[in-house]
């Protein structure tokens, strides 16, 4: 089978999203072909350049999504009179959708989310065949009748409240950002030779990585499976709020986002949250529930497996805290919670492992962090003439003491965890592999990851994560039986191994459910007379089209499945 892999910002650039997790999956399933098509999000990440690609990859298509020139590009020069008129007919129409009130939430459950869902997947569409045509839309999309468009949308009736204030300074940013979320639309990956040539898309986030599957199914049929670890469109909720970005905009772009959300979950074959916290957002923003199938990222277990079959449970004294330092994190809370642990244990110690996150601002809370701890926890000695230690300290993965990220789990009994915004907990897999209870707050899937192996408290409240921690500092059976429980639902629910065989039944599924129906050719490439049998195209258990009524039946025998043709079969390994 062959597997066209959508990614945005990760695989195969060596730092970005999803990277480790797409490459196991390329990896595990070598009976596969992929060929990968990815959007980079900065120079500084093509620079890097890319990790080692597996055998089975056989092409790498990449694109950009941070080059234009932002000061604006002329629209006429290279479009006739049909082709302006067309677009300004569907990104008007699309204009409209984003600004109409009811594509904010508030119609999605009633009788109007329909017609503006179609409206808005019409006008996307629309705007894929002309850039096809026109090949590309990146001038139109930020010329002057595209900011005239989204003005006139905001004034008409019935528009947002936060849009009907936008100035025409809130139009131009806007429409810089949409056309960088609709920069696939642009591209041309859509060809018999490229994504319309493959038997399934993978889309490895939402979002723009979801356009390009949008566009291979809408011209060719193919199949589209979307994977979230952490979903697209809270994400851009939380960014949105940081950015200097005004309100119209925001709510715009806010609008834009849910709207394309929506688009994408409607359209795909399978959606596959990697947790229930996930899954119950892409529910939120129109996803079908029979669609969507749990399937938890893997992890690889083995370069935890020493420290996890130890009999030594690190040292009984020390809370660890690991991850990457950010204001998320609440590392303040951590530190003012240590303090009334100190009170309780006086031998207790707090070691923090991590590095800051890039940019200024994760800097800056680092040295806060530094700071508040040197105050509320001077360096003690043990006497007169020896040197004093602080019982808290701030350590990277490479030094002396943590050579590695199993060496930091070592170190400790109790593992930490304070976020007030966390997705997917990794830390927390990593520090049940390795056997260690946990102390976590209750935010993103922690609940759902822990499963009763490790003490849950309130975010934001330091006294009960004190209260928490104290509990399983004085306890050593219950450390020791957290860590056990810890482990073995760690290494049932969240290896490698089981995320890869779940994504092998689902291209199977998919496959066998929603072939890609293209025509027979000989080698000459001359069509092959009656090389698609009818019983291919007739619903039933034996043979199921895309979009049949029975799509949930059971597979379809050898004799149905060479309908696709022998080179098909090759490559789905049959």
């Amino acid at each position: 089978m062959r597997i066209g892999l959508l990614t945005e910002g990760g695989y195969p650039y060596v730092s970005g999203d999803a990277r480790l997790w797409c490459d196991r999956l390329v990896r595990g399933l070598g009976q596969h072909e992929f060929d990968i098509y990815a959007l980079s999000r900065s120079a500084r990440q093509e620079a890097q350049g890319w990790i080692e690609l597996p055998p089975q990859v056989n092409r790498v298509r990449t694109a950009p999504l941070w080059t234009v020139d932002d000061d604006g590009v002329a629209f006429g020069a290279g479009y006739g009179r049909r082709a302006r008129r067309r677009f300004a007919e569907c990104f008007g129409e699309l204009a409209a959708v984003v600004c109409d009130s009811g594509a904010a939430g508030a119609a999605r459950d009633s009788g109007d989310s329909d017609a503006l869902a179609d409206r808005f997947g019409s006008a996307l569409y629309g705007l894929a065949e002309l850039a096809r045509d026109q090949g590309g839309l990146v001038a139109a999309l930020r010329s002057e009748a595209a900011v005239r468009a989204l003005e006139g949308a905001c004034r008409a009736p019935g528009a947002l409240r936060a849009a009907r204030t936008a100035r025409v300074s809130d139009l131009l940013v806007v429409a810089g950002l949409l056309e960088r979320a609709l920069r696939p639309l642009s591209l041309d990956w859509y060809g018999d030779d490229a994504l319309g040539a493959v038997d399934l898309c993978h889309a490895t986030s939402g979002g723009p990585a979801a356009v390009p599957g949008l566009l291979a199914q809408h011209f060719s049929g193919v199949p589209l499976l979307v994977t979230e670890y952490g979903v697209q469109l809270r994400a851009h909720y939380l960014a949105t709020g940081d950015e200097a970005l005004s309100a119209p905009a925001r709510a715009l772009l806010t609008s834009f986002h849910g709207r394309l959300a929506a688009e994408v979950y409607g359209k795909a074959t399978i959606i596959t949250p990697g947790n229930t916290h996930a899954r119950r957002w892409q529910e939120r923003c129109g996803a079908e529930r029979a669609k969507l199938r749990t399937v938890y990222p893997g992890m690889e277990a083995s370069r935890f497996a020493e420290v996890g079959e130890r009999e030594d449970p690190g040292d009984p004294d020390t809370l660890l805290w690991v991850g990457r330092i950010e204001p998320a994190k609440d590392l303040i809370s951590l530190l003012h919670a240590f303090a009334e642990v100190r009170k309780e244990e006086p031998k207790a110690r707090l070691r923090i492992v991590g590095a800051p996150a890039e940019g200024p601002e994760a800097a800056a809370y680092l040295a806060h962090c530094r700071a508040l701890a040197a105050q509320l926890f001077p360096d003690e000695a043990e006497g007169a003439h020896a040197v004093g230690d602080n019982p808290v300290s701030f350590e990277e993965i490479g030094a002396p003491d943590v050579p590695e990220l199993a060496d930091a789990y070592a170190a400790g009994s109790v593992v930490v965890l304070s976020s007030v915004v966390e997705g997917f907990p990794i830390s927390l897999v990593e520090a049940m592999f390795c056997g260690r209870a946990t102390v976590s707050t209750d935010v993103g899937a922690v609940v759902e990851v822990i499963g009763g192996t490790g003490l849950v408290v309130p975010p934001r409240n330091p006294r009960a994560l004190a209260e928490a921690c104290v509990a399983l500092l004085r306890d050593a059976g219950r450390r020791d039986r957290l860590g056990a429980a810890a482990r073995a639902r760690a290494l049932e629910l969240f290896t490698v191994e089981q995320n890869t065989e779940a994504f092998r039944g689902i291209y199977l599924e998919i496959v066998s459910h929603c072939p890609v129906r293209r025509e027979a050719l000989d080698d000459a490439g001359e069509p092959v007379p009656f090389g698609n049998p009818a019983e291919a195209c007739m619903p039933g258990r034996w043979a199921v089209a895309a979009g049949g009524a029975d799509a949930g039946s059971g597979g379809a025998p050898s004799w149905a499945q060479e309908a696709d043709g022998p080179e098909r079969l090759k490559g789905a390994g049959v």
